[in-house]
């Protein structure tokens, strides 16, 4: 039977091959292009998914052995590094890291998958290995989109991690959100999502919350495909980025949750 980490770990290979195959032709015009995280060109994109795979397999490394989980000095030394090196390392420093994770995640044995414990070192207790690698999945398709959008305008989170993420996106408001934007106005939109297809209660105010089920009453509505939501949740939804899909009623405005989810 496959388990969520089977699913996840199988998204980790199919986005590393997809984004692969994009940085493998990369010249060097290609790599300082502007990328779609804001102030970071393509080969800084690579850079954090690179460094980010380094400390990642540490993390996991550490967990299989039993030894104690990499120390900020670690993580620090590690970013110093990447940093340093110039563009087209960072790319083929990229493609060879997240390889490396990647077949670390897919060795892990059934029992593994299962029972290990990874302490992730930033949450109060360690988290099985769906969890954690939910965590990098949501880093990297994300930060896929950001290099893959510089090549493409009409680029959308790869489709097999939309739906393996949206269900940890309303843990991501504590983050990404920024009730202040709003100015003290609160309201409650019906969140309808389209591939895949959901109902939920957005509920805006001091605080962002997420509900599964339309609400009971509604002020407005929001509608858009799942990619577009989980971009819009991490500031990637601009204009020029928006399908003609979505649309929002009621006193909220779109620019209106852009300033709401400015990204991290």
């Amino acid at each position: 039977m496959t388990t969520p980490a089977d699913e996840i770990i199988a998204a980790l290979r199919s986005g590393h091959e997809e984004l692969a195959a994009l940085v493998r032709d990369l010249g060097p015009d290609d790599l300082v292009r502007p990328s779609g995280a804001s102030e970071w060109q393509v080969s800084q994109v690579l850079s954090h998914l690179g460094s980010g795979a380094e400390i990642n397999l540490a993390t996991l490394t550490a967990a299989r052995s039993g030894a104690p989980a990499p120390e900020g000095d670690f993580n620090r030394g590690v970013w110093a590094r990447w940093d340093a090196m110039p563009p087209a390392e960072h790319a083929s420093g990229f493609l060879a890291a997240n390889q490396r994770l990647v077949e670390a995640y897919e060795a892990l044995d059934a029992t593994a998958r299962e029972e290990l414990r990874i302490n992730l070192g930033f949450l109060p207790a360690p988290v099985d290995v769906a969890a954690a690698a939910r965590m990098r999945l949501s880093e990297f398709a994300l930060h896929q989109w950001d290099v893959e959008v510089a090549f493409n305008p009409f680029a959308t989170v790869t489709p097999v991690a939309v739906p393996l993420l949206l269900v940890q996106i309303a843990h991501m408001f504590a983050w990404v959100a920024k009730p202040a934007a709003l100015g003290g106005r609160e309201a409650t939109l019906t969140l309808r999502l389209t591939d895949p297809e959901g109902t939920y209660a957005l509920r805006l105010g001091d605080k962002i919350e997420l509900t599964e089920g339309a609400p009971e009453r509604a002020d407005g509505e929001l509608i858009l495909p799942g990619e577009a939501w989980l971009r819009l949740a991490t500031g990637r939804l601009g204009p020029e980025h928006t399908p003609g899909t979505v649309r929002v009623t009621g006193p909220i405005t779109l620019d209106d949750l852009r300033r709401l989810f400015p990204g991290f």
